[in-house]
């Protein structure tokens, strides 16, 4: 299935019409009729714009061997996805790039998908925000990382639970208690013997 066929697939399942979905996109409905006969292509911000909407990630829609079986509604994006799911053990940010492993996303719940242009190898990243319920996450993250100089050098994973920070590598699971910072501090110089830098070591709390 080409991009046009899955663009007007994902339309139809949403119960819209060409003008609708041009305004959710801010075009005209002329160009979304040119997408749906594959006579042009929507720029980057677009297909981000349907991406996040129709919550299908951005490769399902480009690459004509993937396929789209079925849709999943994301009613709102960002931190306010979290608002309600206080019950959940884990949360966090999992680059799709950074694992070698696709298993491991099967035990996490995707509530926000971002593509990131970092200009480095690859350019961009598939951000995916995420929480989990599953209690040996941890442990199956840190199988799935990858680490290899030719792909990167060494990924990890940082997400919470409650006030304890994760920060995972291939085999190597790190934390300390939020608001800690002796305890922060040397999760950080155990992640500089890992070759990262400082400027990478800015995650959220």
């Amino acid at each position: 299935m080409n991009f046009a066929d899955k663009l007007q697939f994902l339309r139809k399942s949403r119960n819209l019409t060409q003008e609708q979905l041009a305004e959710l996109c801010e075009v005209t409905r002329q160009s979304v009729a040119k997408w749906e006969t594959g006579d042009c292509f929507p720029e980057i911000g677009k297909l981000l714009v349907l991406s996040s909407y129709f919550g299908v990630p951005t490769d399902n829609l480009l690459k004509d061997e993937l396929d789209i079986d079925s849709t999943v509604r994301i009613s709102s994006c960002g931190q306010k996805n979290y608002a309600d799911l206080t019950d959940h053990m884990y949360q966090g940010v999992l680059i799709k790039e950074s694992i070698d492993d696709d298993c491991v996303i099967d035990r996490i719940s995707v509530h926000k998908r971002e593509l990131w242009n970092v200009g480095g190898s690859p350019k961009y990243w598939t951000a995916l925000h995420f929480t989990s319920n599953d209690v040996s996450l941890p442990d199956h993250l840190s199988k799935a990382m990858i680490s290899d100089p030719e792909r990167g050098g060494n990924w990890f994973a940082d997400f919470k639970n409650g006030d304890i920070k994760f920060i995972v590598f291939r085999n190597k699971i790190l934390k300390y208690r939020i608001g800690d910072l002796s305890e922060k501090n040397k999760v950080k110089n155990e992640c500089r013997k890992m070759g990262i830098t400082d400027g990478e070591m800015n995650w959220s709390e």
